[in-house]
């Protein structure tokens, strides 16, 4: 009986260590994974702020395209 009961004991200690290490590892990529997050979140860039690059990018464009046309209509 004294066997069974240490056989038990240690297999119940062993399936506990084990739970306390795989719960530590959750944890651990847990936090790696919300620092991902936050990296990628940082790291791009929104809609407006790409509408609003395309935008100024559109006028400059517009800008030489008008003295483009200045300078042909000077050199008539």
């Amino acid at each position: 009986m004294v066997l069974w009961n240490a056989g038990l004991t240690g297999l119940i200690a062993f399936i506990g260590y084990v739970m306390k290490e795989k719960s530590d590892e959750l944890q651990r990529v847990s936090i790696l994974l919300n620092k991902t997050r936050e990296e990628v979140a940082r790291d791009h860039i929104t809609r407006a702020e790409v509408r609003e690059d395309m935008r100024q990018l559109i006028d400059r464009l517009e800008k030489l395209d008008h003295k483009i046309d200045k300078l042909i209509a000077n050199a008539k």
